[in-house]
Order: structure tokens, then C-alpha cells, then sequence
């Protein structure tokens, strides 16, 4: 190599640190191209399950958007949006399609109207976040909210995210019947080769991240990866869910880790700008339709806040008052992917807490969400090859990241009740209903009133108050539609 090509490499170098501050922030190219293939593949799974719920449920018209269809916009949205979050944001967030929010899409808006009507309020919805964010009130609304509830929210976030793997694995599992909603495994005990492999995967990566491994998290989902492969060779177990009929409790829960017959499968891109802005207000009436784009938009709005502020303190990111700096680039990318994703019949796009997994793994900058980015661009093309890793060889990462969000809970003053309440009600209500938004309503609901009835309501920022009195419209949502709509 002469002297004139190492000089252009390590000008190139330069310039790549200097636009990330890869080294201000205490990272390394190496860590940041690590920790942004650990946050793919504990997401990847989504390119898999968001066409099995918004791919698969017919409209009210009775059209049906098609598995390989949404798979192919759940990838191409995921991917061009965490580029622009890294390349834009400059941090590693990843951003895909919302889970929850394409359950209320397909479940609650699709149902009244047809799938392009459905995806146009996901465009309103997504339009009105921009606006707030340019207006800056949305930042405003981040930089509101006392530091100690913040924490709160990422502890939350912790149990939230830890929550997550443990059910995807199958290791908590529903009852059928009686007073007690979870259990262990299938009727109170271990069964199955894949839960195994799963307890295998949290022992390794727990005692990988214990001995501060480099790596730690994208190694335990490698290795558990090929044992699940392994073990599916030998045993040929199969996917718990056949058909609508017939399941197997005792096999994978979602991806059967075999390589498919076929790498490369050109995707189908027939759904980009299927969508219709305004038609869902001719089926079912302006104050039914602003009642959905509101119920979207406050869902969007706080799942977003709370992994930004969990994600973020746990990479160390946020200053000395619990902020993060250029949060309205963060925002603003997450408020045009949720646009991006309505447009392109994906349904609402979002910040993942996902991103966490590769923040455990080392990543500080938007350097790991432009490797996140890319490797869901190559998913677009190589499809049937992200459904290889299955969800008991990612969720091990899951429920490690939770913990490791979790020991931030030493930050909340537990002495003062006014926030001590409100930190409790936020954490244990993210995990227990299963809902980021939910956790963060109750807790500045909370938060106000006891202020108030403390005599120390001059404490909470006006803003505070009117997002804790949209919240109670939040949670009344169902008695105000009906009171509205008759």
C-alpha cells in the first residue's frame, strides 16, 4: 500500500469519527459495527411477524395485503429509516415497524375501513408528530419531565424489554384458566427442546456479559443460533403454531432455525404509496377518524420517548439534567419513519427498544444504526435467510438488556413518595399491561396529582399538566367515543 492510500484511508477514517464522534463518545468502529448487527438480529424477527399480523387479516372490505408483500415493506422501511436515523440522529436507534401499534392498525382502524384508508390516518398521525417536533414542542415535552421519572422509565423499559424475551422464548408463558395469568413454560414446568436452547442461550450470554466479553450479546445469539440448528437436525421439532387447528407447545415459537431452500428472493414492493390520506374519514366520520389518529399518535409519541430516554441512559448519553443532545433530529427521523411506514402499508414505524441489545454490545453512535440499517436492506433481499434465527436464540439478549436497564433503578429516591409512587407505577405498569405508554401515563398522572396534593404543584411544569390531562383522555378514550359518537 503506497503512502498516498494509507493517507486517503486514514483521512477517511477521520472524517467517519469525526461526523459520529465515534471517539468522543468512548466507541470504536469495531464496537460500533458489533453492536449494530446485535440490534438487527434481535429485530429481525420483525420482518417475520409483522406480515403475520398486518399481512394476513382481511380489511373491511375483505382484501387481504399479502405475507410476502409486507414482508418486503417491513424490511425496506426498517432500513432506509435506520439509516437516516444514524446518518441524521447520530445515534443507535433502530427503527421498524411498532409492535402494538400494527395490532391497534390491523385490529382497531383496519377493521372499520380498508387497508389504504387504515394506512392514510398511520400518514396523518405520523405528519402531526413531524409538525410538533419542527414546532418543537415534542422536545419541549422530552425536556419536561423531571430526571428521576426518566429513570423510572427506563427501568420500566428494562422490565418491559425483559418481559418480552422471556414470552417470545416461551419460558412465560399464558394460563388457560384459574387466578394466575402467566406461568412457567406449558403448565408450570420446562418442556421442549427449543425453551432449552433458549436457557442455554441466557446462561451464555449472561456469563459472556458477567466476564465483560467483548461481543458478549452478538456472540450468544451466534452460538445459541447454531445449537438451535443443531438441535433442530437432529430432533426436526418444527414451528409451534401449524395451523389455526393444530400446535405444538414444545416447538419454536416463531422461526424454525433451518437454512432455507432459497437465500435470495426478490421482494415485492406493490404496497409503496397504497394508501389513502383522508378516505378513512368518508368510512367512518371526522370525530371516529381524529379519535384513531389521536389514540395512534399519543401511543407513537410516548413509545418513543421512553426508549429514547432508557436506550439513551443507558449508553451514557444524556447530559447532567437527564437530556439528550439533538433529541429533535432523533424525533423528527422517528415522526417521518412512522409517515414512511403508513406510506409504504408497513404500518407506523418506531424507535426500538431493541436498540438497547446494541448499546449492551458497546454501540454509542448512529455509525451502529447505519450497520443495523444495511443488514435489514440485505434482509430485503435475502428474506427467507433473517428467519433462521429464532426468537429463543434473540430474546436471551432481551431479558440480559433488561437487567442491565434495570440497575439504573438505584437513581430514584425512594424516601420522597411524590416521585417514588409514580417511578413504581411507571415501572411495574410497562411490563404488567404490556405497553410502554401505558407505564409513562399513569406515572405523570400520578406524579402531578401528588405534587398537588402536597402543595408543591408549582414543581410540575405546565406542560406536564396538560400531557398528564391528555392522558386521562388517553385511558378514557372508550367512554369519550362513545359519548361523542352516540
Amino acid at each position: 500500500m503506497t503512502t498516498q492510500e494509507t493517507s486517503t484511508r486514514t483521512g477517511a477514517a477521520s472524517r467517519l469519527d469525526r461526523y459520529f464522534m465515534i471517539s468522543q463518545r468512548g466507541s470504536t468502529v469495531r464496537q460500533e459495527v458489533r453492536g449494530g448487527a446485535a440490534t438487527f438480529f434481535t429485530m429481525a424477527y420483525i420482518v417475520v411477524l409483522n406480515p403475520l399480523i398486518i399481512g394476513t387479516v382481511p380489511d373491511a372490505d375483505g382484501r387481504v395485503l399479502g405475507i410476502p408483500q409486507v414482508a418486503a415493506v417491513t424490511a425496506l422501511v426498517a432500513a432506509v429509516m435506520t439509516i437516516l436515523m444514524g446518518v441524521v440522529g447520530k445515534y443507535p436507534f433502530a427503527i421498524a415497524t411498532g409492535l402494538g401499534l400494527n395490532a391497534f392498525v390491523t385490529f382497531s382502524v383496519a377493521s372499520q375501513m380498508s387497508w389504504a384508508d387504515a394506512m392514510g390516518l398511520v400518514v396523518l398521525e405520523g405528519i402531526v408528530i413531524a409538525v410538533l417536533v419542527l414546532v418543537g414542542l415534542r422536545t419541549a415535552v422530552f425536556n419536561a419531565i423531571p430526571f428521576q421519572l426518566k429513570t423510572a422509565i427506563s427501568v420500566g423499559i428494562g422490565l418491559f424489554i425483559a418481559l418480552i424475551g422471556l414470552v417470545d422464548a416461551g419460558f412465560v408463558r399464558r394460563t388457560d384458566a384459574g387466578p394466575v395469568p402467566v406461568q412457567l413454560g406449558v403448565g408450570g414446568e420446562l418442556q421442549g427442546w427449543p425453551t432449552l436452547v433458549f436457557v442455554f442461550g441466557l446462561l451464555l450470554t449472561a456469563i459472556l456479559v458477567a466476564r465483560k466479553t467483548r461481543g458478549a450479546i452478538l456472540i450468544g445469539i451466534v452460538v445459541t443460533t447454531v445449537v438451535a440448528m443443531v438441535v433442530e437436525a437432529v430432533f426436526d421439532i418444527g414451528p409451534s403454531f401449524v395451523s389455526p387447528e393444530e400446535s405444538n407447545p414444545n416447538a419454536w415459537q416463531l422461526n424454525v432455525p433451518t437454512l432455507p431452500d432459497s437465500v435470495f428472493d426478490l421482494p415485492d414492493l406493490s404496497l409503496l404509496g397504497d394508501f389513502s390520506l383522508f378516505g378513512g374519514f368518508a368510512r367512518v366520520g371526522v370525530v371516529a377518524a381524529l379519535l384513531l389518529v389521536f389514540t395512534l399518535m399519543l401511543a407513537d409519541f410516548f413509545d418513543t420517548m421512553g426508549t429514547v430516554v432508557g436506550v439513551g441512559q443507558e449508553a451514557d448519553l444524556l447530559d447532567e439534567e437527564g437530556r439528550l443532545p439533538g433529541a429533535d433530529r432523533v424525533l423528527l427521523v422517528d415522526s417521518l419513519a412512522a409517515v414512511a411506514g403508513g406510506a409504504a402499508s408497513a404500518s407506523s414505524n418506531t424507535t426500538y427498544i431493541e436498540s438497547a441489545a446494541g448499546v449492551g454490545d458497546g454501540a454509542r453512535t448512529g455509525l451502529a444504526s447505519v450497520v443495523t440499517g444495511l443488514l435489514f436492506l440485505g434482509a430485503l433481499l435475502v428474506t427467507p435467510l433473517v428467519s433462521v434465527v429464532p426468537f429463543e436464540a434473540a430474546s436471551p439478549a432481551l431479558v440480559i438488556v433488561g437487567f442491565l436497564l434495570l440497575t439504573q433503578i438505584r437513581n430514584i429516591d425512594f424516601d420522597d413518595y411524590t416521585i417514588a409512587i409514580p417511578a413504581f407505577l411507571t415501572i411495574v405498569l410497562m411490563p404488567f399491561t404490556y405497553s410502554i405508554t401505558n407505564g409513562i401515563g399513569a406515572g405523570f398522572i400520578s406524579y402531578a396529582l401528588l405534587k398537588a396534593t402536597q402543595g408543591k404543584g408549582r414543581e410540575v411544569s405546565p406542560l406536564l399538566w396538560v400531557i398528564a390531562a391528555l392522558f386521562i383522555v388517553y385511558f378514557a378514550i372508550e367512554p369519550i367515543e362513545n359519548a361523542l359518537i352516540g
